[in-house]
């Protein structure tokens, strides 16, 4: 029987039989199991520590290669021992190592994936962390550590979930644990498609995103799409002396300098000849205060666009120039600069096409380059937006398995980021609900010095998790 043979409908009061369990029984099974992962919460933490004492960054010019290896090895005894069978190495296109586990279904069962990442981000400048990045430090009611919430913290969500239920575990799980997320290199994008059958499931959770903040029980709905390019001024043979020639010798910073600006309005919103940039949101919103805070935005400085925050961040294109190759500050000359380069990324919104964004993104800046200067443009990485559908069985079981966790409905959030992989699930597994969830918020600061995690997310969350698993298992079932 296939996954999507396996889909589960939903079940009115009158289709149920005795034989199935009262509202009773379900409110006590739930309490106990709310129980079960409180009980958990000191291996919980052990297990967090165990896994950000390794650098797992996967960037062999920084971090040796074996310390990956040792991070999956980890899963894949932690996972073992949590009940999944087969748990292995999977080596995917890219060299790193996916770490793929199953526990078959029960007959008539569906099968739920849950997918995180083990690799990290490095820690950068480790003087601006307050505690040893690679080493889980508890202060003001936080853990602390790179991948404490990204995304090791998800990974012991699963770990706490699975241990919880034990063998009460009424849908079968496939394992998916990529190792060179962080680092786009897109391993397990190559490696999911050729071996869709060891991955099929009914629904995939993809653990790698979190709540709007704590307490505020979301799944990620919506991922901006990326594209990158890198645009060059060339004005002159070589650098001229500015005393001599400047005032007329045309200069190919200023030029780029002018080229640049163009993409933003005046009210610093990025405008860009062919893309809609006036979406809007119709999911929860962005307190613009707390955005504030959460972006670390300082005092007397404006946010950029107009719209809501939630509109700017997840509903329309976001352009960024990431790096500007010139003469620096220190050592320059009094030179005009002959050349001068700009690597721009441009985040698109679900409904915008990656490769119309990159046209679009280059076309303008070629029409924007002043004094008939000479333009080049090279297109760099690219990925699709995606936009999860929510109104299947799986996010029905999510929502009533927050609601009694937070006491709160589940709200819907987008994200700024990109996962690729989500477009490649969606491609391979049609029929499947891809659901993003996970511990992170916006207070871990993923990606930054001084990563954490708060713990009472992890137990919530590993909660949700277990419940879900338990109530969309016995809903299929009927």
């Amino acid at each position: 029987m296939t996954a999507q043979d396996r889909t589960p409908q939903h079940r009115t009061p009158q289709d149920r039989t005795p034989q199935q369990e009262t509202p009773q029984d379900r409110t006590a099974h739930e309490q106990d199991l709310g129980r079960r992962v409180a009980a958990l919460m000191p291996r919980a933490k052990a297990d967090l520590a165990e896994l950000v004492a390794i650098p797992s960054v996967a960037d062999p010019r920084q971090y040796p290669p074996e310390r990956c290896r040792e991070a999956a090895e980890w899963l894949v005894a932690a996972f073992t021992e949590a009940g999944l069978s087969d748990v292995r190495l999977e080596p995917t296109p890219d060299g790193s190592h996916a770490v793929i586990g199953h526990r078959p279904a029960p007959p008539g069962a569906p099968t739920v994936l849950l997918y995180c990442h083990y690799d990290v981000q490095p820690p950068l400048d480790d003087q601006a962390w307050t505690s040893p990045p690679f080493q889980l430090t508890e202060r003001d009611g936080r853990w602390y550590g790179r991948g404490a919430a990204d995304c090791k913290g998800n990974v012991v969500m699963h770990l706490t979930a699975l241990r919880a239920l034990g063998d009460d575990l009424p849908v079968g799980i496939v394992l998916a644990a990529e190792g060179s997320e962080e680092q786009g290199t897109g391993g397990m994008e190559a490696f999911v498609p050729p071996h869709a059958d060891q991955l099929r499931a009914d629904v995939l959770l993809v653990c790698d995103t979190g709540n709007a903040a704590v307490g505020v029980p979301t799944a990620t709905t919506s991922l901006r799409g990326l594209a990158n390019l890198v645009v060059e001024v060339s004005t002159l043979h070589g650098d001229m002396h500015s005393g001599m020639f400047g005032g007329a010798a045309p200069d190919a910073l200023a030029a780029l300098i002018r080229m640049l600006d163009s993409l933003r309005g005046p009210d610093g919103g990025t405008r860009i000849e062919g893309l809609d940039c006036e979406g809007v949101w119709d999911g929860v919103g962005y307190d613009e205060q707390q955005f504030r805070a959460d972006a670390g935005v300082l005092d007397g400085v404006e946010l950029l666009g107009s719209g809501s925050v939630a509109d700017r961040l997840w509903a329309r294109p976001a352009v960024t120039v990431l790096g500007i190759d010139c003469p620096p500050v220190v050592g320059s000359a009094a030179a005009i600069p002959a050349r001068a380069r700009a690597r721009v990324s441009l985040r698109v919104p679900p409904g915008t096409d990656p490769a119309k964004a990159m046209d679009a993104l280059s076309a303008h800046l070629r029409s924007a380059a002043p004094w008939g200067v000479r333009v080049e443009v090279e297109p760099e990485s690219g990925g699709a937006p995606f936009r999860a559908a929510t109104g299947g069985p799986a996010y029905a079981a999510l929502d009533e398995a927050m609601r009694a966790v937070y006491g709160k409905p589940m709200a819907f959030l987008g994200q700024g980021g990109s996962i690729p992989l989500c477009n490649v699930f969606a491609r391979t597994f049609p029929d499947a609900e891809i659901v993003l969830m996970g511990v992170e918020e916006p207070r871990c600061l993923i990606h930054a010095p001084n990563e954490s995690v708060d713990p009472s997310e992890i137990e919530h969350m590993a909660h949700v998790e277990a419940l879900f698993l338990s109530r969309f298992g016995r809903t299929a079932r009927g």
